[in-house]
């Protein structure tokens, strides 16, 4: 397994410590080696890591860092992560216009790249910024157009996520009876790949069950939550009728 597919498997486990050991000696192997893909993976891992801490400005930083590697090596290839980062800090400080902005160059650079699985992540991004921005028509048929790439293309690392977006949609259409199966869904999905979210997804996460539990009360979204649980993705979906 290369060192990517490592640091990336343990950031999902949620194995933080594993992360910073593990990138803190690629970076000098990296350097040492003139290897400006290792250094840049390597820093782009140590970004999302002070992201997951609540760390955004040091989640800011170590982006910037990978980036000016980056650049420096001319590979365009090795920009794709650092930009990604540095667009999820700006939608997680709540700089929706801007983190839209980035998303969308982050959307070119892997179409460029033909990088449809990234191409696809970023659109998520971007619906929720849509989502934010109070956009409710085109989050909703963002995130129904990436559901259709995702269950069309069996692209399984990608299904918690999009029912992290079932949830949200729900959520901002006042549903949060749904809302909460959705989460139900979502930490199933999580758990049957052994994953945990990204941070910002994790941020959404946690917004989207606050304000279920508020507006339903514990009792009533623990019920729909255990419903949740037990939904195939698909099935989830499928129940749904709106439009």
């Amino acid at each position: 397994m290369t060192f990517s597919e490592s640091v990336r498997s343990a950031f999902r486990r949620g194995e933080t410590a594993a992360v910073v050991r593990m990138s803190e000696a690629e970076i000098e192997r990296a350097q040492a080696a003139g290897d400006p893909a290792g250094e840049v993976e390597a820093r782009y891992s140590l970004a999302r890591v002070a992201i997951r801490g609540g760390d955004l400005p040091g989640g800011e930083a170590r982006a910037r860092e990978a980036l000016e590697v980056a650049l420096r090596s001319g590979d365009r290839s090795l920009e794709e992560r650092p930009r990604h980062v540095l667009a999820g800090v700006a939608r997680m400080s709540g700089d929706l216009l801007r983190a839209r902005d980035l998303y969308r160059e982050s959307i070119a650079l892997n179409e460029t790249l033909d990088q449809p699985k990234m191409v696809n992540s970023e659109y998520h991004n971007l619906a929720f910024c849509e989502l934010g921005l109070g956009n409710l028509d085109a989050a909703r048929t963002l995130f129904a157009e990436n559901r259709e790439r995702v269950f069309r293309n069996d692209w399984a690392d990608f299904v918690p996520y999009v029912c992290v977006a079932g949830a949200a949609l729900a959520a901002a259409e006042g549903d949060h009876s749904r809302a909460a199966r959705m989460i139900g869904v979502a930490d199933a999905a999580f758990a049957a790949l052994g994953q945990v979210p990204d941070p910002d997804d994790a941020a959404d996460l946690a917004k989207i069950r606050a304000a279920a539990i508020e507006a339903l009360g514990p009792t009533v979204f623990d019920a729909e939550y255990a419903r949740g649980q037990l939904l195939h993705p698909r099935q989830a979906f499928a129940d749904d009728r709106r439009p």
